[in-house]
């Protein structure tokens, strides 16, 4: 954690932890092919969407709207998505989290993503399973 970092306390920060996060993201060598490459990620929707998603999941605001598991199933079926690739996923977050926040939301916030991930690569996986 980052010394005298604040906790996670407004949308403001989660915009911030959202923007930090997806730079980090669209440089990395595993996953920023996959959202430009693969799934064509249209940035200018997609960020406020997720600023939408992480605001329901860390402040309870029942903000989004979507399906992430049907979207991140349909990827898998387009480009490999498992163990590598939501351990780069969750690394990433996790680091993103402690550069920018400390306190008990922002610990949250990684064991939420923690379980999330878990959650996806299961079902991803119970697909390709016959």
């Amino acid at each position: 954690m980052s010394p005298g970092a604040s906790d996670i306390a407004t949308r403001t920060d989660l915009e911030s932890l959202v923007n930090t996060f997806y730079d980090c993201v669209r440089a990395d060598e595993i996953l920023g092919p996959i959202f430009d490459d693969v799934a064509h990620t249209d940035w200018e929707r997609h960020l406020p969407k997720m600023y939408d998603f992480w605001d329901t999941v860390v402040f309870g605001a029942a903000r989004f709207r979507g399906n992430p598991l049907a979207v991140h199933r349909e990827l898998a079926r387009r480009v490999p998505l498992g163990g590598r690739e939501f351990g780069r996923w969750l690394s990433l977050f996790h680091q993103t989290v402690d550069t920018l926040f400390s306190g008990p939301r922002a610990e949250d916030a990684k064991a939420r993503a923690s379980r999330i991930a878990a959650v996806m690569q299961q079902h991803i996986l119970a697909d390709r399973t016959p």
